[in-house]
C-alpha cells in the first residue's frame, strides 16, 4: 500500500495568504495598542485633543478619528505626537513599561578631587561639616 505524498506547492499560496492575514492582524493590534497608549498618556498629562491637533496641523476631528480607530496613525504623526506629549516615541510603543537603554547612553561615574588649603578655625568648620563631630577627632590625631 502506497502512502500519498503531500504536495506543499499546492497549498503554499494558501499558506502565504494565511501568514499575511496573521501578520496584518498582529500589526493592527500593535497599532491600536500604540493609539491606546497615546490616549492614556494624553489624558494622564491633561492634554487636549485640540493641542495634539494643533501640533499635527489638522482638525480635532482627525485626532478623534485616530483615537477611535477610524483613521490610521501615520509614522510621521507618531513622532509629532510624541513631541507634543513630551515623551520619546519608544515610550509610546512600550507604555506603561519604561524602556531603558543600556550601554553608550549610560552616564559614566565621575570622579572629582577638590583640594582646599584651610587653616585654623575654617579648617575645623569644613571638616566638621563634612565628617561630623566624631570623625573630627580622628582626623586631628
Amino acid at each position: 500500500m502506497r502512502i500519498p505524498q503531500f504536495d506543499c506547492r499546492k497549498y503554499s499560496f494558501y499558506l502565504r495568504i494565511h501568514h499575511n492575514l496573521l501578520m496584518f492582524n498582529y500589526l493592527n493590534l500593535f497599532i491600536m495598542n500604540v493609539v491606546e497608549n497615546i490616549v492614556k498618556i494624553r489624558r494622564e498629562k491633561f492634554i487636549s485633543q485640540e493641542f495634539i491637533a494643533n501640533a499635527l496641523g489638522v482638525d480635532t476631528a482627525v485626532v478623534s478619528n485616530i483615537e477611535n480607530g477610524k483613521r490610521e496613525l501615520k509614522v510621521k504623526e507618531l513622532e509629532i505626537i510624541s513631541k507634543a506629549l513630551d515623551v520619546d516615541v519608544l515610550y509610546l510603543l512600550t507604555y506603561p513599561h519604561v524602556y531603558v537603554r543600556k550601554g553608550k547612553d549610560e552616564p559614566k561615574p565621575m570622579e572629582a578631587v577638590l583640594q582646599l588649603k584651610l587653616t585654623g578655625e575654617k579648617r575645623d568648620q569644613i571638616l566638621k561639616l563634612i565628617f561630623g563631630d566624631s570623625d573630627l577627632k580622628l582626623l586631628n590625631e
